[in-house]
């Protein structure tokens, strides 16, 4: 299952399996943020923003459960949450599960399955990840909102619905009469080709503004413009 613009935090202190579990999830088109330990997870998770969370129990300076609450309530986050633990007790796992992780992986585990379970939980609650984020760039559809590390970038309308098709289509060419055509679907002979390279200016320089490289957005002679994420 493709899962392009769908950003994974791994919240866990063993460097091994943090990268087991990045390797398979970047295999599988998930963009991959790491973290050593929960406070680390707790800064990364409000600057970058991810559509899903794996996060170790047992983690040095703030533990899985301390940081799941935080993130339920604090941060008031649906974003989907699967729990890795060395525990197999019942117990354990209902309280985990009370503190609102959608699952529960018990180590050892399969890094493919847990993979499946992660596009399985994503299945289920894709209204909660209707997002597209790269690098730290994010568009939340639903709430009009964009914003670079946390930051809220201003922009119009246009600009927007420009970024969000942009990401909608990373590292394709589109050309100016299908931006057009999203941007002003009942104007489109009111509105020149030009009108979208002005839009493009703008939104360069405000994501600039905010730290992003305005590179992301590639013009492609004669052809139009794309969103660059390699």
């Amino acid at each position: 299952m493709e899962q392009r613009g769908k950003t994974v935090l791994v919240v866990e202190d063993d460097r091994k399996i943090r990268n087991l579990i990045k390797i398979y999830l970047e295999k599988s088109g998930f963009e991959v943020i790491e973290a050593e330990d929960g406070y680390e997870g707790q800064r990364k998770f409000e600057t970058y923003d991810p559509c899903f969370i794996i996060m170790d129990l047992m983690m040095p300076r703030q533990s899985g459960e301390v940081l799941c609450q935080r993130i339920r309530g604090e941060c008031k986050s649906d974003v989907p949450i699967i729990m890795l633990t060395a525990k197999v007790d019942e117990q354990e796992r209902i309280n985990g599960l009370r503190l609102g992780a959608d699952d529960y992986v018990t180590k050892p585990f399969s890094p493919q399955e847990l993979v499946v379970r992660v596009e399985t939980i994503l299945r289920r609650t894709d209204n909660r990840c209707s997002k597209i984020s790269y690098r730290g760039l994010t568009v939340k559809p639903q709430r009009g909102e964009a914003k670079y590390n946390g930051m809220q970038l201003p922009l119009t309308k246009h600009e927007f619905r420009l970024l969000h098709f942009l990401m909608k289509h990373p590292n394709q060419i589109l050309s100016r009469e299908q931006i057009l055509e999203d941007l002003y679907p009942n104007n489109e002979k009111l509105v020149i080709d030009r009108t979208i390279d002005v839009h493009v200016s703008k939104l360069r320089e405000k994501i600039s503004e905010a730290g992003c490289s305005s590179e992301c957005i590639e013009t492609v002679r004669g052809m139009g413009y794309r969103f660059v994420t390699f």
